[in-house]
């Protein structure tokens, strides 16, 4: 199974990456490294983690590393993991990614 980490997911681990390195740049690299091989290891078990609450109809997981959570997507044929967001649980995230909901 393919796994794509989109573009707003990729803008994000860097943004995660670059707000770690003000006070620990070598956690920073190797968070991100931890949150990207997170990312890959859902094509092992993609189904594992649970839909979003509340937007089951929607389609979207969640995996949790952390503070941050990984959201995605198993789409198409073949199967392909599509990465969509990767968040700070603090944040507002049903806002993020339903914001027409």
């Amino acid at each position: 199974m393919i796994v794509r980490i989109l573009p707003d997911a990729e803008s994000e681990l860097e943004a995660i990456g670059d707000y770690i390195a003000r006070d620990k740049p070598r956690r920073a690299l190797s968070f991100v490294r931890e949150l990207r091989e997170k990312c890959m290891s859902l094509a092992d078990m993609p189904l594992a983690y649970p839909l979003v609450p509340r937007y089951e109809d929607r389609g979207v997981r969640h995996r949790v590393h952390g503070s941050y959570q990984i959201f995605y997507r198993v789409t198409g044929q073949p199967e392909r993991i599509d990465v969509i967001h990767v968040l700070h649980s603090a944040r507002d995230v049903a806002a993020i990614l339903f914001p027409q909901a």
